[in-house]
């Protein structure tokens, strides 16, 4: 496949950028005939679009540099038009269970090809580790699927991912405290690192806020609580991935990082985009994201007195990313990994947490009253429930009851 070379790509003129409204609302997928990974990418793109237009603002309300600022104005303002084009091309007939099944096949495909090309060991175990709980996540939803609208999950992962459980939802929920991780070192990280960084803080920030924004749609309770129960873990993913970043970098690095970024996912897009028409629009952003990455080393070198290939250390990143099925993978992680949970920055086996461990209380607040990814699967149909059945599932869940009984963790005040 193409390595992606920014230094050798030519950018589209920014003044040339602004989209009309024709051109920005462009028409939607049918959804009937698209390809799950056309769907996945459309999904991706919009949160790493929502992500640069997020940091952008931050950064204008703390850069004194009123030239930076007027940058950021400018480039916010396309990075906003694409984040509307992307977003539109879903289209209104998808519902909004539909699109979360989506959400969650970005989440399993995309963790799992970061992670297999993953140079840092620490963040390679960290997508690991969340990798699984997505996982069940999708496997959570497709159940509420079956049982509020009687759609079959596999109408939209289309095979390319499995529909089962992972580390249970329901033993997800941890205390703040043990959401916290070791970052990488800006001044020695491989560039792929880095991009793999914002790449998965953008992707499940964007699922957190869809979450948080949607699941108040449906009637039923059990949807409604699903919702606010999974979003509370995405959440929980992006401080633990948010974390992961060094603090160390300017904003100026952050946002450069955070456009090259964008080029990069476009132009890994059109390598593999089945649909020509929404191909050319991956092609056309990753040359306007070129520009707003040369705009902010520009930036850095007039002033910061750096120069952007010294921040990168490199001219090729490479692979590209790719959404494919990775079912042999998700199965290895989940055979070596499903009972690791998170202490002092690692990760260690159930067995061995102290029994004072903080998510054990907070776990006893969380599920006191039921849990809702739990009472889900009792409203599914038979196939799919039989499916939490698995000895592995069972186990985890044993394991984590005993710990919880055992441990004399404080409860947090309430």
């Amino acid at each position: 496949m193409a390595q992606f070379k920014p230094f050798e790509m030519e950018g589209m003129p920014i003044e040339e950028q602004p989209m009309n409204w024709k051109d920005m609302v462009k028409a939607p997928y049918d959804k009937k005939a698209v390809d799950a990974y056309t769907r996945t990418r459309i999904i991706l793109m919009n949160g790493i679009e929502n992500n640069a237009v997020l940091m952008s603002h931050a950064i204008e309300r703390m850069h004194p540099d009123p030239e930076v600022k007027k940058s950021m104005a400018l480039m916010r303002r396309i990075d906003s038009q694409q984040q509307v084009a992307v977003n539109w091309l879903n289209p209104a007939d998808q519902s909004v269970i539909e699109t979360t099944l989506g959400y969650e096949q970005v989440a399993v495909d995309l963790t799992a090809n970061l992670a297999k090309n993953e140079p840092d060991p620490y963040v390679k175990q960290t997508l690991d580790f969340a990798l699984l709980e997505d996982f069940d996540h999708l496997y959570r939803y497709s159940c509420l699927y079956d049982y509020i609208e009687g759609g079959d999950p596999e109408a939209i992962v289309q095979g390319k991912t499995e529909v089962k459980p992972g580390r249970p939802t329901s033993i997800e929920h941890r205390h703040p405290d043990d959401s916290m991780r070791k970052h990488y070192d800006k001044d020695t990280a491989d560039i792929k690192t880095k991009m793999n960084y914002n790449t998965i803080v953008s992707g499940e920030q964007q699922t957190m806020l869809f979450y948080r924004s949607h699941g108040s749609v449906y009637p039923e309770e059990i949807a409604r609580q699903l919702y606010a129960e999974i979003a509370e873990i995405e959440e929980q993913h992006v401080t633990q991935y948010g974390l992961l970043g060094d603090p160390r970098e300017t904003m100026l690095e952050k946002m450069a990082m955070i456009e090259l970024n964008e080029a990069y996912n476009y132009y890994s897009c059109a390598q593999t985009e089945s649909d020509p028409r929404i191909r050319g629009i991956w092609e056309l952003f990753t040359r306007m994201e070129v520009a707003h990455f040369t705009e902010c080393a520009r930036l850095i070198k007039k002033i910061e007195g750096r120069d952007i290939r010294d921040i990168m250390q490199a001219d090729i990143i490479e692979p590209l990313i790719v959404f494919e099925t990775n079912k042999d993978y998700v199965n290895s992680v989940i055979a070596n990994q499903l009972d690791l949970a998170p202490h002092n920055m690692e990760y260690v086996r159930m067995r061995d947490l102290p029994d004072d461990w903080a998510s054990f209380g907070y776990l006893r607040v969380m599920n006191a009253k039921g849990v809702p990814s739990e009472e889900v699967v009792g409203k599914a149909g038979r196939e799919l429930a039989q499916r939490d059945k698995a000895e592995n599932v069972k186990r985890v869940k044993q394991e984590m009851a005993r710990r919880v009984e055992k441990g004399m963790a404080a409860v947090p005040a309430r």
